[in-house]
């Protein structure tokens, strides 16, 4: 059995996307007559021809099964930041397909991680179902998945001795996704550690360098902000044709 992890950028999407190319192609060929309405039917053909192709180099970046496997990457990079000691807890905040609360199972044995998700409408093709499955097939059993609400966790204080996150929050409509860090935060017991990977630019976060200033205030024992775009996970060239420029790790220990 192989687990199945799905694809950051659904398949569904990059069909969608050349399908309605291919609608606005016949609609040109058919109204190439009419001045204003075919230009208008070229273009969109152009501009959805281009966003599909985009897509589709995304997904192909992505893949588990291709050559790139930036995603796994990622994921193996991320987990490997997360120290959890024997016994303890650590939680997965969008844990989507379970690639990262397996991941770091598999490098903490002795850990319980529990990951959750709200799943569905966009990423319908990730599931609590799926996550369990995958753990079936990398042979963990210390991981267990639920729904839940990164922006109000069912968890009390100092709950966790870890917690992680990736890519995550920049997709939760937010003015001030720094609230959402310190709602995970919040869950973090005194000296857990934390490692959450996002697109952490000041368009989307705001001034993270005084969000880290901002932790160490309150007394924190390590914070840091690591750029992942330099060579790290990613190269320059590919955070920006992506669209991830300003990814970065926050981590540390509270």
């Amino acid at each position: 059995m192989k687990p199945d992890y799905k694809n950051w950028m659904p398949k569904e999407m990059v069909h969608g996307t050349q399908a309605v190319a291919v609608v606005f192609l016949v609609l040109a060929y058919f109204l190439f007559d009419h001045s204003i309405i075919g230009t208008i039917c070229i273009v969109l053909t152009l501009i959805f021809c281009l966003v599909s192709i985009w897509m589709h180099l995304m997904y192909r970046a992505f893949s588990y099964d291709g050559k790139r496997q930036m995603s796994k990457q990622i994921i193996e990079g991320v987990s490997s930041y997360v120290e959890i000691p024997d016994g303890g807890k650590c939680l997965d905040v969008g844990c989507g397909s379970g690639a990262l609360s397996i991941a770091c199972a598999k490098k903490n044995l002795n850990a319980q991680i529990i990951g959750i998700d709200r799943w569905g409408k966009e990423y319908a093709s990730f599931s609590k179902n799926l996550c369990e499955s995958n753990s079936k097939a990398e042979g963990v059993n210390n991981t267990s998945f639920q729904q839940g609400d990164a922006c109000k966790l069912d968890f009390a204080d100092e709950t966790f001795d870890a917690v992680t996150s990736n890519y995550v929050y920049h997709n939760i409509p937010s003015k001030d996704r720094q609230a959402i860090l310190l709602e995970t935060l919040r869950t973090l017991k005194r000296g857990g550690t934390f490692a959450i990977h996002d697109i952490m630019s000041k368009a989307k976060y705001g001034d993270m360098e005084s969000f880290v200033k901002k932790l160490k205030d309150m007394g924190y024992e390590e914070v840091k902000l690591v750029d992942t775009t330099n060579g790290m996970f990613m190269s320059k060239w590919e955070s920006i044709w992506m669209g991830l420029s300003g990814s970065a790790i926050l981590m540390g220990k509270k």
